[in-house]
């Protein structure tokens, strides 16, 4: 049996987990499958995910609908081998041997889904980049 290099794992974090690394997570998910392992969270977790996140996503035929905002821990961090912030500053724990990768971007939050399109494009943009570089089989 061939050896499997092992896959490797991604952590995107924001503030509140409920649109930017809900929107990241959700790309590299349904463009890696499970060739990448896929986590997000936030410093300051919301209650619920942006629904026009939500709906933004649903139009290009992913659906976060069930998704959740989850708590950034540090075993989340020590166990990604990739971390990508955004926008959560000095309150993402760091790592020696990780690599990390601020994403500069709108916070969709408060946004209405016209203003959230734009930021899910460059999202997936990125995301596609990513993948290639992590994971170069894995891209759909």
């Amino acid at each position: 049996m061939p050896d499997t290099p092992p896959r490797p794992s991604v952590l995107f974090v924001c503030v509140h987990n409920a649109g930017r690394s809900q929107m990241a997570a959700a790309f590299l998910t349904h463009l890696a499958g499970d060739r990448v392992q896929v986590r997000s969270a936030g410093s300051a977790p919301a209650g619920t995910v942006n629904p026009a996140v939500v709906e933004a996503l649903a139009e290009v035929g992913i659906d976060i609908s069930a998704e959740v905002p989850k708590v950034l821990t540090v075993e989340a961090v020590q166990a990604s081998d990739v971390v990508i912030t955004m926008g959560c500053g000095d309150t993402c724990p760091v790592f020696p041997g990780k690599r990390y990768l601020d994403w500069r971007l709108p916070d969709p939050a408060g946004q209405g889904v016209d203003a959230v399109r734009p930021i899910r494009d460059e999202i997936e943009r990125r995301v596609r980049t990513l993948l290639d570089e992590i994971a170069p089989t894995a891209r759909a």
